[in-house]
């Protein structure tokens, strides 16, 4: 399918998830060369991947990586009731699943991989991270929800008018996301709330336990999520690359709703980020040789001690 761009080739299909439920993925890939890592999407609450997140991927793929995007149960074009959210693990699962898979095709074996995650989707991507801890590259978490217990009893991340137009600087932009039938626009659901709450405290709880390389972006005048929990993450957190870059004077969709020289700013180091840590290193040999030395290093210890 034309993606509108000679540069990159866009595709997508259906999946079924394991709970009978079919669901939306797509992927934009360089046109004619070999992608040099993969990228995987996770997309906000009530929003999906191929419209929403379409000036993220085609700007990374043309960048040179291969772009994947799957929208969540109730979200996009996937199976289930719209905007409702069950289960924040079956999400988590459900994009484990999806990611893992594409990651271990034969040609994909040898690629870096890395998370990319919007407003919830940062927190399915810390999640994602924590399922397993040392799969994957990086992560570049774009205004991340990562600590919603003060936010979430007044509620405020909804993609209403209201939270429209405070987290989008452009109006043409707004108008877009007002007008993608794909984007739940109503009241969360209770057990939708519940489930993102639940999330975020435990995320909360355990932002130490995040080890691997990430670089988090954030407006400096943010008023959806507070550009002040990403920081504390950045200072929190046990990775020892981490990067925290703050935009001032930017809102929350700084990567699609701002004027188009700040969103080529964010871009520009977002994709300076990633070129730095992208090799040709099979992302699983790294580990095999890790362990194995883990291993000689316990053996000989083991010799000295007898």
């Amino acid at each position: 399918m034309a993606n509108g761009d000679e540069d990159v080739r866009y595709e997508e299909e259906y999946i079924d998830n394991p709970r009978g439920l079919k669901l939306f993925t797509c992927r934009w890939l360089p046109e004619n060369k070999d992608p040099k890592a993969l990228i995987f999407l996770c997309h906000g609450y009530a929003m999906e991947c191929s419209i929403s997140m379409r000036d993220t991927a085609t700007r990374c793929a043309k960048a040179g990586y291969a772009v994947y995007g799957i929208d969540y149960e109730g979200h996009g074009k996937s199976s289930g009731l719209q905007g409702y959210v069950p289960s924040f693990q079956h999400v988590v699962n459900d994009c484990s699943d999806y990611f893992v898979g594409v990651c271990e095709r034969p040609e994909n074996r040898k690629k870096a991989r890395y998370l990319l995650g919007e407003s919830m989707g940062g927190a399915t991507a810390l999640l994602l991270h924590r399922k397993e801890p040392s799969y994957w590259n990086g992560a570049v978490l774009v205004a991340p929800m990562c600590k919603l217990s003060y936010i979430i009893p007044t509620w405020k991340i909804v993609p209403t008018q209201d939270i429209i137009d405070i987290a989008i600087k452009t109006p043409e932009k707004r108008e877009e996301v007002r007008s993608n039938q794909y984007c739940y626009k109503g009241k969360p659901r209770l057990k939708t709330a519940h489930e993102l709450l639940m999330a975020s405290l435990d995320i909360e709880r355990n932002l130490h336990q995040v080890s691997l390389p990430f670089l988090v972006v954030h407006g400096g005048d943010d008023i959806v999520t507070d550009p002040s929990v990403s920081k504390l993450f950045y200072e929190t957190a046990s990775s020892e690359d981490k990067t925290f870059k703050l935009y001032p004077g930017m809102w929350h969709a700084l990567t699609s709703g701002e004027p188009p020289e700040s969103i080529d700013l964010v871009f520009s180091d977002i994709i300076a980020w990633l070129d730095q840590r992208t090799t040709t290193q099979d992302p699983a040999s790294e580990m095999e040789l890790k362990a194995k030395h883990d291993e000689d290093a316990h053996s000989k210890t083991s010799q000295i001690d007898g």
